[in-house]
């Protein structure tokens, strides 16, 4: 049975104290660099070896966050914990040593405005 997790009940904190404020949306990505080694005199893989992983997100706020807007002018790293949970189900998910790359910034004729702070991150945890 799959894990459903609702926003309502989840909440996503910097450093592990006061969650961000305006956060309407998460998202991250996590790839791990694959290299295939082939047989000589074959079209056939023999083994596969990993390198890098990297970890990259979105954090959408409405409006603004001056602490994100802190971290991207100071070029400091933060880490990020995210509790996910709906009724007795939780996950989290741990982000460490990360860095804002960049801010956008969007306001529609009849919305708010809108922050989406990208980030990366040395590793990610799920437990």
């Amino acid at each position: 049975m799959p894990q459903l997790f609702t926003a309502f009940a989840s909440e996503v904190r910097i450093n592990n104290e006061d969650p961000i404020e305006g956060l309407q949306a998460i998202e991250y990505n996590v790839v791990k660099n694959r290299e295939e080694v082939g047989a000589i005199g074959t079209d056939e893989r023999i083994a596969v070896y990993f390198g890098i992983k990297s970890v990259s997100g979105k954090l959408r706020v409405a409006s603004i966050s001056k602490t994100l807007d802190g971290f991207l002018e100071g070029n400091t790293s933060f880490d990020l914990t995210a509790n996910l949970a709906r009724g007795g189900e939780k996950r989290t998910v741990a982000f460490h040593e990360c860095f804002l790359e960049d801010k956008s910034f969007a306001l529609g004729a009849e919305g708010h405005g809108e922050s989406v702070y990208s980030f990366t991150a040395t590793r990610v945890q799920e437990t």
